[in-house]
């Protein structure tokens, strides 16, 4: 069946449900919509970029400029269409779910990741390589752990917002991470060893001298590495 029309004047749905329709016919994974856009599509409705926000509850991700600092103040990304809240019977499903993550779970989390993404390695704060005006923002999420049983698991991982936007629906398997493992070389194994027995991965000299170069000024940054030739 298709979906819904987000303009059609029969439907009976809220506007967080319409905003989610509209943001998939009218605005499309990927792409940036204005506040003024909302206003227009929606007048009248003094909540609406509320109801908009809502959806992050049912797995929709929308970055802002205080994730992307690309996007202006007025802007937000449609990065990641999340469950169909226009089902009924999938939206009670995903409200009826009690497994909410916890400010202490989510803390306990962070510390354990070395609050650092889980899939990318990035820092919260940190820019991304490829984007310096990007900075990651990290999150808490479920992850489905296929074990070397057949099973299937869920975990918590920290993970940046733009690996979450990415691989939401990823099923990681332990024949795959293995494959990882065995490709690897003598070191970085011990070290992935030490860091499980340590239940933290642990930081590389190189890591430490990344982490003082980066607090440095810009200026003292420049002098050190003429200085290193």
């Amino acid at each position: 069946m298709p979906d819904p029309r987000w303009d059609d004047p029969s439907l009976k749905a809220g506007t967080m449900v319409r905003a989610a329709l509209w943001l998939v016919q009218e605005v499309g994974e990927g792409n940036t919509f204005t506040k003024e856009q909302l206003r227009l599509a929606f007048p009248g409705i003094a909540q609406a970029d509320r109801r908009v926000r809502d959806l992050r509850d049912f797995g929709w991700v929308l970055d802002t400029n205080a994730s992307d600092v690309t996007l202006s103040a007025e802007e937000q990304r449609f990065s990641k269409r999340g469950v169909d809240v226009w089902n009924a019977d999938v939206r009670r499903a995903v409200k009826r779910d009690d497994g909410a993550i916890s400010n202490k779970q989510r803390d306990a989390v962070f510390a354990a990741g070395g609050y650092q993404c889980a899939f990318c390695g990035i820092a919260g704060g940190e820019p991304y390589p490829d984007r310096p005006a990007e900075t990651a923002v990290l999150l808490v999420s479920r992850r489905s752990i296929e074990t070397a049983r057949g099973g299937v698991e869920q975990l918590l991982v920290t993970e940046c917002k733009r690996c979450r936007s990415g691989a939401a629906t990823r099923t990681h398997s332990v024949s795959e991470v293995r494959a990882m493992l065995e490709d690897l070389d003598a070191e970085d194994l011990r070290r992935i060893k030490r860091w499980a027995v340590q239940g933290i991965r642990g930081t590389t000299p190189l890591d430490r001298a990344w982490t003082g170069f980066r607090a440095l000024p810009a200026s003292e940054q420049s002098g050190l590495l003429d200085q290193l030739g």
